[in-house]
């Protein structure tokens, strides 16, 4: 007899924006998604870590600009307080200091609102399975801020890095997200996130950042 297949985990997502022009059209289509469930929409910063409490929550869609509390210190305190929630920020605004403060409060994701519901739905699952997702421009800009910073005195790598996840460190130091690590080492997504995962605790790497500067400091980049 066949055994039925296993049902599908269900995330459950907060919708962040300020504007309900923006907030409840996004809600809507993302609650359409079959693997989705948008279990609150909010204005501000202090709502989001309302929602959360109440919980449970797997991902917060965070704009960055809003009152009370904006994006970037919501994302610090989520951080702190509930570090099972991942954020994936989506934001008109891709300068530099934008994406360094929400990467570096630890958002695991940042898309512009170009971004299409697609996108967005695939970011929302990278995240809650402890991926990275940077829009292409997001991507661009980091390397690009990265490469043009006064580096500061960088730590040499571990020896007992493998070669495998040097070559995961030179290709994220080219500015490539996980999934297209993937297709170049003819590997999985989910490989990657290990090789990624054991890279960073043996190196002592913060963040996607932390490593650009890393590989471009140990000439793999």
């Amino acid at each position: 007899m066949t055994e039925p297949a296993a049902e599908q985990k269900r995330l459950r997502v907060v919708v962040a924006d300020d504007q309900a022009a923006v907030r409840e059209p996004l809600a809507a289509v993302l609650a359409l998604a079959e693997d989705l469930d948008v279990v609150a929409a909010a204005a501000n910063g202090t709502e989001v870590l309302a929602a959360v409490a109440a919980g449970p929550v797997d991902v917060v869609l965070m704009d960055l600009r809003m009152p009370v509390m904006d994006g970037t210190e919501t994302t610090r305190r989520l951080a702190e307080e509930h570090p099972e929630v991942a954020v994936v920020v989506l934001t008109t605004f891709a300068d530099d200091e934008s994406i360094l403060g929400a990467l570096g409060a630890g958002a695991r994701g940042y898309l512009t609102k170009n971004a299409g519901r697609q996108d967005i739905a695939r970011a929302i699952r990278a995240a809650a399975a402890g991926q990275s997702v940077l829009d292409r421009e997001v991507q661009d800009r980091l390397l690009a801020t990265v490469r043009t910073t006064a580096p500061a005195p960088a730590r040499p790598l571990p020896e007992d890095l493998t070669p495998r996840e040097r070559e995961v460190l030179a290709l994220i130091g080219q500015g490539l997200p996980n999934r297209a690590i993937a297709q170049r080492l003819f590997v999985s997504e989910a490989t990657v996130k290990t090789h990624i995962n054991n890279l960073f605790a043996k190196a002592g790497i913060r963040d996607r950042a932390d490593a650009v500067r890393r590989a471009i400091a140990a000439g793999l980049a």
